[in-house]
């Protein structure tokens, strides 16, 4: 069966940097993708980034200044996201996904799901 397990979070002050991890196991080959979501307090879950697992395509919900990186290790099963200059607003709950087709910024596309990983980010 399909398992998606998120890692990497954790406590950061404001301006440093954080790499979570999301560990695949029990997919069928190519081509799927891998989304990155999040849930702030008392907030709907949003897209952070997808990418494809065939080629490496990355998309990203908000214009691109490099908050945000995703990328994947196909090798490993992981894709990881890495933030960059971490604000308040980054607490939240972030999940990573699966769908076998294309990468999607829609939530509702993708089947699978993990428990989540928490970040928190506090002086």
């Amino acid at each position: 069966q399909v398992q998606l397990v998120e890692s990497g979070g954790g406590w950061v002050q404001p301006g440093g940097s954080l790499t979570l991890s999301c560990a695949t196991s029990g997919l069928q080959p190519d081509p799927y993708s891998v989304g990155w979501f999040r849930r702030a307090p008392e907030k709907a879950r949003e897209a952070v980034a997808c990418i494809s697992s065939a080629d490496g395509s990355a998309y990203y919900k908000d214009l691109w200044d490099g908050h945000f990186i995703i990328s994947r290790d196909s090798a490993k099963g992981l894709v990881n996201l890495q933030i960059n200059g971490l604000k308040l607003e980054d607490t939240a709950t972030y999940y990573c996904a699966v769908r076998y087709g294309s990468p999607n910024l829609r939530e509702d596309v993708y089947a699978y799901w993990g428990q989540g990983t928490q970040v928190t980010v506090s002086s």
